[in-house]
């Protein structure tokens, strides 16, 4: 993997044009990492403009192939050269074909697809649809993150977001994350209800409910009338190590909402899908809930590409082993280096987070981390934790070189802090 054009990059002037067009605060937080700028992406591996190769294990969760995916990147090539945006008057193929590819592999039930740009918007879509059903009243939890549009944000149970675009939608409660008995409670004071959460929280922190939860919260639902939308966002498309969070129990949902992976990293792309019965006032009416760019032909190209990609390459069943090796070597990392700076390493599949046992911790963590060329991200609900979700397409000497730049890691961090109370942050 090489690169001319990031050599020719300034960087100071890169940095003056984020200030002046983009955001002084992100231009801000890059100072930390120096002049690195990413130019180029293969694999599991960035380039950086000063010639750097690095790891990435964040993305948030969308690049469950891998960056430019070649079955992906050439279904894409083929579709800019053919018809990338179509008419939308005339029937398109690669939007039929793309539906067809995500019904063959959700749970069973789920049928209908109405595909859009990104996770929140088809979080929106959710919410228009259960309102044509009469569910008005929005259900979800604490620490659950939905997207940060408007409908979106009012699911999403976080006053740092929320509060400066207050009044958001009316209706809206939350109870706690894997509290079968609270949803139970919340649902039979009102009215018909659309109960929107994630089978594991990503950026709530990597939490995991107690098993059977999501059998439970099937169950709550038809017992009190309620639609149960199933955020699969950054769970699903083998993340896992099952195709979907909701495969793990064995539920369908009402609706299922689907993103990040099903881009194949390559083309932002994201799907609502439900079953015939939910769906229906979409299916009678295509113009009900329409996006100019919904379903273009490149996007569907796509997002086809990415499952037949999971199907081919044998993605779910590679993300369960590589998740189990990986929790289990930075488990043995940290209780050997640093377990007084750790509270918990945990995940299911590559979905994995550490979690910090005092302030500053995480920050410094990660840039402990970018040093030695690995990429991580924040948990914007968990300041505390560090999220790990890798490509499915890691090599076993990728694999070393993750936990060897997790052990350097931790060391240092041991080193310069003895106890989790001793960071000096606030």
């Amino acid at each position: 993997m090489t690169t001319t054009v990031g050599q020719a990059l300034d960087h100071r002037e890169v940095l003056d044009l984020y200030r002046r067009h983009l955001s002084r605060g992100r231009a801000k937080i890059s100072e930390v990492f120096g002049t690195r700028m990413e130019v180029a992406s293969r694999g599991a591996w960035i380039e950086t403009s000063d010639g750097g190769r690095y790891l990435n294990a964040g993305g948030y969760g969308v690049l469950i192939h891998g960056a430019r995916h070649p079955h992906v990147e050439a279904a894409v090539i083929r579709q800019i050269r053919t018809n990338p945006v179509a008419s939308r008057i005339l029937l398109e193929p690669e939007a039929a074909r793309a539906a067809a590819a995500l019904g063959r592999v959700v749970p069973d039930g789920l049928a209908h697809v109405h595909f859009a740009g990104s996770g929140a918007e088809a979080t929106e879509a959710a919410i228009k649809l259960a309102r044509t059903l009469g569910h008005t009243r929005l259900v979800s939890t604490t620490g659950g993150y939905h997207g940060k549009t408007l409908g979106a944000l009012s699911v999403t149970a976080n006053g740092l977001y929320q509060d400066p675009f207050r009044p958001l939608l009316p209706e809206v409660s939350h109870v706690p994350f894997g509290d079968a008995d609270a949803l139970a409670a919340e649902l039979a004071t009102g009215p018909r209800a659309c109960v929107v959460l994630e089978p594991i929280q990503g950026e709530g922190g990597v939490v995991i409910p107690p098993e059977g939860y999501l059998r439970d919260v099937r169950a709550i639902c038809d017992q009190h009338g309620a639609l149960m939308v199933l955020d699969e966002i950054q769970t699903g498309m083998g993340r896992l190590g099952t195709w979907w969070g909701a495969d793990r129990e064995g539920v369908t949902p009402d609706v299922m909402l689907v993103g990040k992976g099903l881009s194949g990293g390559i083309v932002p792309v994201s799907a609502m899908v439900a079953t015939p019965a939910v769906f229906k006032a979409f299916a009678k009416d295509p113009f009900i809930h329409t996006s100019t760019f919904s379903g273009a032909p490149i996007a569907m190209a796509a997002a086809r590409a990415a499952v037949e990609a999971v199907e081919q390459d044998g993605l779910v069943a590679r993300a369960a082993v590589l998740g189990e090796t990986l929790l289990t070597g930075m488990r043995e990392v940290v209780d050997r280096r640093c377990p007084q700076l750790v509270r918990e390493v945990r995940g299911v599949g590559l979905l994995i987070g550490v979690d910090m046992a005092g302030p500053g911790l995480a920050g410094a963590l990660l840039a402990e981390l970018v040093d030695r060329h690995l990429i991580v991200n924040y948990s914007l609900n968990a300041g505390a934790v560090l999220r790990f979700t890798p490509p499915a397409v890691l090599t076993d000497d990728d694999v070393d070189f993750l936990l060897s730049a997790f052990d350097g890691a931790c060391a240092e961090l041991s080193a310069r802090y003895p106890t989790a109370d001793s960071t000096g942050a606030s």
